[in-house]
């Protein structure tokens, strides 16, 4: 939609506004890019030609739609970005994954889906805005949201808009903030300049996520190659787990937090205070063989409005299973009590659900068996 430039319309005072917009609607920062992802285009196509991307189809799709907002939603002139923590602190992952009977799940699944509550926040951002243009005499206001959910370089145009850079381990660190927070769009008509940025990239020779990353999924400062990486095993893949990364997996059964974890600008995340991500039916600090008990009702029931529903039943038992079959008896730390006998029970009741669940199962059983000496 072009613009009736007849309108004089203050558009740097309307840029001004969203910030305080945004804080009182609970967003930790919004800025604004333009369309230009040319650079980062050229970046994704070489991600593709190494098939970094494994089973995720979906990245390969829509052409040139990721790195040109215009064709995903033409008549785009500026974009605006936001960033919504999410950490949780308590209790602190690093405890439930030092315990290995229990299940860790990803800090971000562990409230609300995230898409529903950022898309919520982001129309009636939206709503502010049409408001203002609509008092200033410019009723030509047209605009789209997203939350991870299109076809778009989030995490270039949040760089763009200086609301962070691209760490080594692909995800956007703020220097204020560090790196746990969801991003969201708004592709407006609107002739917003771009904010000032990007902030400088602040890694420097640091390499802590690629160090600490337990299936080596970081190949190169910048590069992660999805399908050795745990959140895409545990989430994004529908088949089994490669045999040499169920051991590394140890007890994440829905993404991975390892890489965020270890980054040092993380010391300066800031605590979500937003409701809707408090953890729901004590996901923050539950044991694999309770998660592994859940009948097929019982995840539908309990993950409604969920993240973790992405994974789906069949998957849920096949991170749980191998989760289970990490369980170090011989260190009663990581054991937490459970006894052996009882994992291995649970894994037998569980059999007959599908071929895929067996097979972890089966390996899980394996993991647990006595060594019967060969002489």
């Amino acid at each position: 939609m072009t613009l009736n430039h007849h309108h004089k319309v203050d558009w740097e005072a309307l840029k001004d506004l969203l910030p305080d917009w945004g804080r009182e609607l609970g967003f930790s920062g919004v800025g604004i890019a333009d369309i230009d992802l040319e650079d980062h285009g050229g970046r994704l196509k070489t991600w593709l030609a190494d098939e970094y991307h494994g089973e995720m189809e979906y990245m390969a799709r829509h052409g040139s739609m990721r790195w040109q907002p215009e064709l995903l939603h033409p008549g785009t002139h500026s974009i605006i970005t936001v960033r919504l923590d999410y950490l949780q602190k308590q209790p602190a992952p690093e405890e439930i994954l030092a315990q290995g009977d229990k299940a860790y799940i990803s800090r971000y699944a562990l409230g609300r889906d995230y898409h529903k509550v950022i898309r919520n926040k982001l129309k009636r951002l939206v709503k502010k805005i049409s408001e203002y243009c609509e008092n200033q005499g410019f009723h030509d206001f047209d605009s789209r949201v997203f939350t991870d959910s299109a076809p778009i370089l989030e995490k270039a145009l949040a760089e763009k808009s200086g609301l962070g850079w691209i760490g080594k381990h692909t995800l956007l660190i703020n220097e204020k903030a560090g790196s746990w927070f969801f991003l969201g769009e708004i592709l407006t008509n609107l002739p917003l300049t771009q904010s000032p940025g990007p902030q400088t990239n602040r890694c420097g020779s640091c390499t802590a996520c690629i160090d600490i990353c337990p299936t080596k999924a970081i190949v190169a400062p910048y590069t992660l190659d999805a399908r050795r990486c745990i959140s895409y095993l545990t989430i994004e893949n529908r088949g089994a787990i490669p045999l040499e990364l169920r051991k590394p997996m140890g007890n994440k059964v829905f993404g991975c937090d390892d890489c965020q974890l270890a980054c040092p600008w993380n010391r300066y995340a800031k605590q979500t205070s937003e409701p809707d991500f408090e953890p729901r039916h004590g996901l923050d600090n539950v044991d694999l063989l309770d998660l592994f008990s859940w009948s097929e009702a019982a995840f539908l029931k309990n993950t409604e409005g969920s993240a973790i529903r992405r994974t789906g039943y069949e998957g849920w038992l096949r991170n749980l299973a191998v989760g289970l079959g990490n369980i170090d008896f011989k260190a009663s730390v990581t054991a937490g009590g459970v006894a052996r006998r009882d994992v291995v029970a649970a894994l037998n009741n569980r059999k007959g659900y599908s071929a895929l669940v067996d097979h972890h199962i089966e390996w899980a059983i394996e993991q647990h068996q006595p060594i019967i000496s060969s002489s």
